[in-house]
């Protein structure tokens, strides 16, 4: 538990548009100053870039599975970049347990989800069952398409990266 509360009080990141992030840090948290040596701060500002450049090409998304490849291909632009694994929420649901979760395509479709409990867990779902699945997702993609450069991270649609997904069911 003290190595998940390390990521989620370390700081917070949110990107609304194409041109804003932010980032919300404790600077009391212990970890804080080690993240700046370790990479973690430099992995949560390449996280809300890739948002913030999403948001200026096909956009984050409004629907479930938009939002679910949006968080995913931010985490997989991540380790492309810098060849790390993948962050606790990425990983928090194990594979199988989360592919269990994936919904039909009408379901992941749908703007009427509830985006706290996908991801965050505060319903029916894991804690971070969103983030993981989308990593899942976008993983697949990649898998599909070795030679995906970063901008191709960027740019690719939500239902071509489920289609992906899909086509190793």
């Amino acid at each position: 538990r003290q190595t998940l509360n390390r990521y989620v009080t370390l700081g917070v990141g949110y990107a609304p548009s194409a041109t804003h992030f932010s980032l919300t840090f404790d600077s009391t948290n212990p970890h804080f100053a080690p993240s700046l040596a370790d990479g973690t701060l430099r992995r949560q500002v390449a996280h809300e870039v890739h948002h913030c450049l999403r948001h200026a090409g096909p956009g984050y998304g409004q629907s479930l599975g938009e939002a679910l490849v949006s968080e995913g291909l931010a985490g997989q632009f991540v380790n492309r970049l810098y060849g790390t694994p993948p962050e606790p929420w990425e990983q928090a649901v194990a594979p199988r347990d989360a592919w269990r979760f994936l919904p039909d395509d009408k379901t992941l479709a749908s703007p009427m989800y509830d985006h706290n409990a996908w991801f965050f867990g505060t319903g029916d779902y894991p804690r971070w069952l969103g983030y993981t699945l989308g990593y899942g997702l976008a993983g697949r993609w990649r898998a599909v398409h070795p030679g995906a450069n970063v901008a191709q991270l960027v740019t690719v649609t939500a239902g071509d990266v489920i289609a992906a997904a899909r086509s190793f069911s």
